[in-house]
């Protein structure tokens, strides 16, 4: 090789070695803009216009004034400070995972069975979706009357609501499941529970954590105006109590303290319910069925996009 070439060859080299940690820096940069910079930002630019609007309204009503940013965020520090709003924001979070849980222990059996059964999915589907075009607030007055006063009623309005979504979402997960995956497990040697735990639930399981998602903010939203029907706690509670109090820099907090804990809950939700990969030491039986499961479904799948038959095993 020419030696001319190759000295012109090498520093092109280096320089492309030493021009890969600047890139990849930059691009960590970038990714560290759009991930926490820009949504501060966007938060400062809608505190900002809410302050603008508070100024130019308050000059031609003194009483709008009172739901400027200033009076809210230090009715906000007070109300964190004092512990007068715990209470109620704690009394929320319950109501809220005791509906999640109802709604959860209803909707999944019955997405199981729709999805798995086309007789009764025929049967409930009409029911299913004229129930659930039905507001879920809609059902207030008639809780009352059969449940009373209290926590019941909220109960029930947050499990109406949420468990629509667990429904829906575990019904096309199953009717989307490959059965051949399953008549494979069990030719395989696994028993019914292994064959559903493992190749099963693994194909169900994102769609289902999904609606579990949906369902998480459901529930939320519904759980305000359900509380307040009666209940002595919680934050739809407390908004009214403000309502009447004439305290209108609470009022504003309190709904800063609505939409803070709906932003957190989503994020705990969506980091609770995200898709986990561990790598295992040592694979189980279990694993073992699955992995040649997904392996005799692709050789079939292979085999009949070919146009070819099965071959037959040596005992055939």
């Amino acid at each position: 090789m020419d030696p001319e070439y190759t000295a012109n060859i090498r520093p092109t080299t280096r320089d492309t070695r030493a021009r890969q940690p600047r890139q990849r820096g930059s691009t960590w940069r970038w990714s560290v803009l759009l991930d926490y910079v820009l949504p501060i930002v966007g938060v400062a630019l809608v505190i900002g216009l809410w302050w603008l609007a508070s100024v130019l309204l308050a000059s031609r009503s003194a009483f709008l004034a009172r739901f400027a940013p200033e009076p809210a965020f230090a009715a906000l520090a007070r109300l964190l400070s004092s512990g007068e709003i715990w209470p109620h924001l704690l009394a929320s979070l319950r109501r809220v995972l005791l509906g999640l849980a109802i709604s959860a222990a209803l909707g999944f059996p019955l997405g199981l069975l729709v999805g798995g059964s086309r007789h009764f999915a025929r049967l409930s589907g009409p029911v299913f979706q004229f129930l659930r075009m039905i507001s879920p607030l809609s059902w207030t007055p008639l809780a009352i009357i059969l449940l009373g006063v209290g926590d019941a009623p909220v109960y029930f309005l947050l499990a109406i609501g949420g468990v629509w979504p667990v429904v829906l979402n575990t019904a096309a997960a199953v009717a989307a499941l490959d059965r051949r995956l399953l008549l494979v497990g069990r030719s395989l040697g696994g028993t019914r529970g292994e064959v559903a735990r493992t190749i099963g639930w693994s194909a169900i399981r994102p769609q289902v954590l999904t609606g579990l998602r949906l369902a998480v903010g459901l529930t939320w939203i519904i759980l305000v105006p359900a509380e307040m029907l009666g209940v002595d706690s919680g934050l739809g509670y407390f908004l009214l109590d403000t309502r009447d109090r004439l305290a209108y820099a609470e009022l504003v907090a309190t709904i800063l303290v609505i939409g803070l804990c709906g932003f957190l809950i989503d994020g705990a939700a969506r980091w609770l319910l995200r898709e986990r990969r561990c790598a295992a030491a040592r694979p189980t039986r279990a694993d073992r069925i699955v992995t040649a499961a997904g392996a005799e479904s692709a050789q079939a799948e292979t085999a009949r996009h070919d146009g070819l038959a099965p071959q037959p095993g040596p005992g055939a």
